[in-house]
């Protein structure tokens, strides 16, 4: 049963969030431009609420507290040294550094960026399915407008709609190639989830605080913090809930 919660939840991480994200480019332009960011604020609560309130608790259930705490660091420090080589970063926004790079460097980077995923899926389901179901939910509420600026990027680079979309579910697959070896090698020795947990918190932070919120980052009033807030909230209380049930 835990293979199968494996299989469908990465499926829904993967081939799902392109498909939404397709959907939402039917959108007309001015439509788009206002959902997306609301995608983003939302997931970067779930997120944070996935990190801090699922999976290192669960962690420290199977490891010393300072164990936990550094191999999070450790994760952390990785993922910036990923981001450097341009592997692990995606943008939000149809204007950013990011899109003066080739489409194919941004298909590859996905491609690893979606098979850590995959790992990431598999290894929370085996320590158990509430912590499976948490870090799924947040996979793919971050992958949905991750995909919606991946398409962006295709797009720009001269790649044509239907391209832009077979080589974005192309390169989403590999979060189900990274599931089943990522059960299958946990089956055999199970006592590495929680050190995977501690990476799968650490990815979510860096991409939650190193990605989403500065992205976010410019004037607006009042009205609109308190939108992004809510949101971020709601992201959080998605994940409690779940969590808690």
């Amino acid at each position: 049963m835990t293979l199968f919660y494996i299989l469908l939840f990465s499926v829904l991480g993967s081939i799902g969030a392109v498909s939404l994200a397709a959907v939402v480019l039917i959108i007309p332009g001015k439509w788009s431009d206002q959902f997306v960011p609301l995608l983003v604020n939302y997931a970067i609560g779930t997120l944070l609420g996935a990190a801090l309130l699922g999976m290192i608790p669960h962690a420290v259930e199977h490891l010393p507290a300072h164990t936990v705490m550094f191999f999070v660091l450790f994760g952390i420090i990785a993922f910036y040294i990923l981001e450097s080589f341009m592997l692990w970063r995606h943008c939000h926004q149809k204007d950013c550094p990011v899109h003066s790079a080739a489409g194919s460097l941004i298909l590859i980077g996905d491609a690893f960026h979606n098979f850590v995923d995959g790992i990431l899926i598999a290894s929370t389901f085996m320590v158990s399915i509430s912590a499976g179901l948490v870090a799924s939910l947040a996979v793919i509420a971050h992958e949905i407008p991750q995909e919606v600026g991946d398409f962006s990027i295709l797009l720009h680079s001269g790649y044509s709609r239907s391209k832009a979309f077979f080589y974005n579910a192309l390169s989403s697959s590999t979060t189900i190639i990274g599931a089943l070896l990522g059960y299958f090698m946990i089956t055999e020795i199970k006592q590495i989830a929680p050190y995977m947990l501690c990476i799968s918190a650490a990815s979510f932070l860096y991409i939650a605080l190193a990605d989403l919120i500065p992205s976010r980052r410019q004037k607006r009033d009042l009205r609109a913090l308190v939108v992004e807030l809510i949101l971020i909230a709601a992201g959080v209380l998605t994940i409690w809930l779940f969590h808690r049930h």
